[in-house]
């Protein structure tokens, strides 16, 4: 392989088996390209997309699935509830919440609901692989932002 060639992100064959996750997010185009960074890693599958809460719960039932991925503020359910449903009804599938919101009121209610990680949108450029790995390695992540000062105390809308 040549320079030019691994650095335009040519993809490593892999034996190994796929992460399989699934998205949810009420931005088709933020879904779509999540799923083009995502698939850049041999080992990681998007297998289903949904707009809300209530699609994600139902292609839960269809489809197997290691992890979601979704955002908070969505119409019909929202992420912190759709996260709560998800691990009452699949308590394997991990979540990780990805998000705008930088309260730490919204990262305690995830967590209470069960997330495995909370990473804001602002980080996903540069932690979005190291949150999935340390999460598949059973550790929770949280976007180190959350821990700087500036972070927005506001309590999140009932």
């Amino acid at each position: 392989m040549n320079f030019l060639s691994h650095s335009m992100g040519e993809k490593k064959p892999s034996s190994a088996v796929p992460y399989l996750i699934v998205l949810a997010d009420d931005h088709a185009l933020l879904r779509e390209g999540l799923k083009r960074v995502l698939e850049e890693k041999t080992d990681l599958k998007v297998v289903g997309e949904a707009n809300d809460g209530l699609e994600v719960l139902a292609l839960l039932d269809k489809l197997a699935s290691h992890m979601v991925i979704l955002d908070i503020s969505m119409p019909k359910l929202g992420g912190i509830e759709a996260t709560h449903r998800i691990k009452r009804l699949h308590p394997g599938v991990k979540v990780l919440i990805l998000t705008m919101h930088k309260s730490k009121e919204y990262l305690q209610h995830a967590i209470a609901a069960g997330a495995d990680g909370y990473l804001l949108k602002e980080d996903a450029n540069t932690d979005l692989f190291s949150a999935i790995e340390r999460i598949r390695k059973g550790e929770v992540y949280v976007s180190p932002h959350l821990f700087e000062e500036g972070v927005d105390q506001s309590a999140p809308e009932a």
